[in-house]
Parts: structure tokens; C-alpha cells; sequence
């Protein structure tokens, strides 16, 4: 039997937690993809090394899985309070402005980098920015990733993924509010031992056979077939899960067993593959990817409940940081790559340095400009920041029925 869902006032420092290592760990990766080699990337070092693949393969089988996967238990939350249109503008509001801020005003300088970079767009970023914006003009082909569109989204590709994803739930509420939709979401609540770790495996593989070798990832929203049919289905996954109780706490008590079952197939994984040209494919591969995904994934929601949920003295400063990082990050990458490329300081300096200057350069301009700026704000995905009322009337003693009222904090 399922347990009882999470009351409405509780809130999960866990998922909150995770959330913000998630896209701390999209940051780093993101320097990683500078520097692996053989793998395209808008910019890429002469310092690439191939030993960073097998982390990087590591890391990428399950990151961004993760993340719509939290995604789905936010909008789990969220959807008890709100309706289909509620939802879809509150949601619409919160992804669809910063992406279209971003790919006009964050975004168009990673494509003027990689433009000049391939000696395709000439130096000016003035002139380029005007041209990029008016999409007046075809730029040249493989000028920089989007150019056949004019116009890119680059790394915020996740927002419209992530809207999509929530539309199509939003207005199929009455369906996962119907006694079927229900019963769904209770069978999947209710897996408990080798079942939680194994079944929900079943759908990802299915799709991996079917759909990876057809439709290989291009971000591009329209045919990525493969990647919307593992993150749609992660993103169910954490819907149905967001308000549950007994699913947690099985994760939890499951954590020690599925950490040793991910570290055991990611090393199959690694063994079968490793120094093999062309990499083997195949059931046995697809299978092995698939299920340590779910492990992994698994391992990190139970732990995270274990250790994470608690009131973080930094989680409320994460919550309102954790999305203009995101928006910001990358563009910072590439310009601290700018900078430090000309100073040629070798493979480890340099690289500690642009993690470095990038955090800072997220901290400064969230912390010193957006969020104290309620025109920049919603630009970047926060909440208007209410300003305290101030009267105009002289204070006066309150009588002990006046008690003050002030608005609940923000979840």
C-alpha cells in the first residue's frame, strides 16, 4: 500500500538540495566539454584528453536525467495547487521569457565565438549581434551549432523541453487525476525492493531499442525522439512520485544496494567498452546503459533524502540562485575561455581558473544585479521581489488583538 502523500506545508529540502548540486554539476560538465577530446563543443582546447571521456560518459548517462526527473516532482507540488492554466501560464511565464531573453541577449555571444573560431564570422560582435537578431541573412553552414535556424538556444534547450514536458501534462490533468490515472501513479508509488530498482528500467530500455539508433540527440526539440522518451518518461516518474512518502523512504532504505549495482554495471559497462573500435551496441549494451541510469539516479534521490533533508542554512539562497546560474553559465564559460586561451597556462591552471572565474561570475552578476532588480528578475525565471509597505501613519502601540500579519514565506 502506498503511503500517504507529503503534507502541503512540508517542504522537501532534499529535492531543493539536489536541484541546485544538479546544475552545479551541468556547470562543470559543460568546462569538461572544452576540454574532452573528440567530442564537439562550440569551442575546444588544445589541452582536449581523451581520459576525460570515461568520467564525462559517467557523468552524462544520468545528469540530465536527474534534473527532469527533479523537474517532475517540483511540478508534482505544483499541480495540487493549480489547474491546467494556472499551471501553463505560471510555468509559461517562468520558462518561455528567460528563454527568449536568453537566446536574444545570454546566448548570441557562444555563436559569435564559435563563428569566429571556424573562421566563418567575421570579428565584431557588434555587427554580428545586429545581424544575428534582424535574421536577415543564411549565415554559412556549420558556422556555429543552430546556424541553419538563424538563431539558437544552445544550452537552454532544457526550458523548452522542460515546457513541453509540463504542457503535456497540464493539460492531461484530468487524466492523471481520473481513478486510471491514479491507480498508475499508486502502482508505480507502491514498487518496493528489486522492483523499484528494476521495472522502471523496463520503459527506458524499450525506448533506447526502438528509438536511440533512429533519432540520435540534436536538441533540437522537433526529432529528438530518443532523448524526449527518456526524459519525458524520468519526468513521469518524478510527478508521480513528488508528493508520495513510501517511495522516498524505500529509495532511502534501498540507497547502499543500488549504489553497489550502479557502480557494478557502470564498470561492466566500462570493461565491455573500453579499448573497443567501433564501441560494441547491441541488447547487452543497451541494457547496461538503460539500468544504470535508473541505479544512478536511484542512488542520488536516496541518499539525497537521507542526508539532504533538512533546512540548509544556504538552501534559500540556492532556490533563488540556482536559475540565473544556469542561464548565465555557459556564456561565462566561453568568455573566460576568451580571456585565458591567449595566456596559454597548460592543462591545469587554465582549467581551474575558468571553473573559478565562471562561479564567480555567476555569483556577481546574480547576487549584485538580478536579484536585486525586479526588472531583471523575471528575465532570468524569479519572482517579482516585494517591496515592504511603508506607512504613512504614526506608529502607535498595538492592542493585543492587533497582532501583525505578514505573508507566509515563499515556497
Amino acid at each position: 500500500m502506498t503511503a500517504a502523500p507529503t503534507p502541503p506545508d512540508h517542504r522537501r529540502h532534499d529535492i531543493d538540495a539536489l536541484r541546485a548540486l544538479a546544475f552545479l554539476f551541468v556547470i562543470l560538465y559543460h568546462v569538461g566539454m572544452y576540454y574532452v577530446a573528440d567530442w564537439p563543443w562550440h569551442l575546444k582546447s588544445p589541452h582536449a584528453a581523451e581520459w576525460l571521456q570515461w568520467p564525462m560518459r559517467v557523468l552524462n548517462l544520468w545528469r540530465m536525467d536527474l534534473v527532469f526527473l527533479i523537474s517532475g516532482v517540483s511540478l508534482g507540488f505544483l499541480s495540487r495547487g493549480q489547474g491546467t492554466w494556472g499551471l501553463l501560464r505560471s510555468r509559461g511565464q517562468r520558462l518561455m521569457l528567460p528563454l527568449v531573453f536568453g537566446m536574444a541577449v545570454i546566448v548570441p555571444y557562444q555563436a559569435y565565438a564559435q563563428g569566429v573560431a571556424n573562421g566563418l564570422v567575421a570579428p565584431g560582435f557588434g555587427a554580428f549581434l545586429l545581424r544575428y537578431l534582424s535574421m536577415a541573412q543564411p549565415w554559412p553552414k556549420q558556422a556555429f551549432d543552430g546556424a541553419e535556424f538563424g538563431i539558437t538556444w544552445n544550452h537552454l534547450w532544457y526550458l523548452p523541453y522542460l515546457f513541453t514536458y509540463t504542457a503535456l501534462v497540464a493539460l492531461t490533468l484530468p487524466l492523471w487525476n481520473s481513478a486510471a490515472g491514479q491507480r498508475v501513479r499508486r502502482a508505480f508509488n507502491g514498487l518496493r525492493g528489486w522492483k523499484l530498482l528494476l521495472l522502471p528500467v523496463v520503459p527506458l530500455l524499450i525506448f533506447t531499442m526502438l528509438l536511440a539508433s533512429r533519432f540520435p540527440a540534436t536538441h533540437d526539440l522537433v526529432r529528438d525522439f530518443h532523448l524526449h522518451s527518456l526524459y519525458f518518461t524520468m519526468f513521469l516518474y518524478g510527478y508521480w512520485m513528488g508528493v508520495d512518502t513510501g517511495v522516498w523512504k524505500e529509495l532511502e532504505r534501498l540507497r547502499r544496494v543500488s549504489l553497489a549495482l550502479a557502480v557494478a554495471v557502470i564498470a561492466t559497462f566500462i570493461a565491455l567498452r573500453a579499448g573497443v573500435k567501433p564501441p560494441p551496441s547491441g541488447l547487452l549494451m543497451d541494457t547496461l546503459r538503460t539500468l544504470y541510469l535508473w541505479l544512478a539516479v536511484a542512488t542520488i534521490l536516496g541518499h539525497g533524502h537521507r542526508y539532504l533533508n533538512r533546512p540548509w542554512p544556504w538552501l534559500r539562497w540556492a532556490n533563488e540562485s540556482v536559475y540565473p546560474w544556469y542561464v548565465l553559465h555557459q556564456t561565462l564559460i566561453i568568455v573566460g575561455v576568451s580571456l585565458l586561451a591567449p595566456l596559454a597556462l597548460g592543462p591545469v591552471i587554465e582549467p581551474a581558473l575558468l571553473v573559478a572565474l565562471t562561479l564567480l561570475g555567476c555569483w556577481l552578476l546574480t547576487d549584485g544585479l538580478i536579484r536585486r532588480t525586479n526588472l531583471l528578475r523575471p528575465l532570468f525565471g524569479l519572482k517579482l521581489r516585494r517591496r515592504p509597505l511603508a506607512s504613512s501613519a504614526p506608529k502607535q502601540a498595538l492592542r493585543p488583538e492587533q497582532g501583525l500579519r505578514s505573508p507566509s514565506p515563499r515556497a
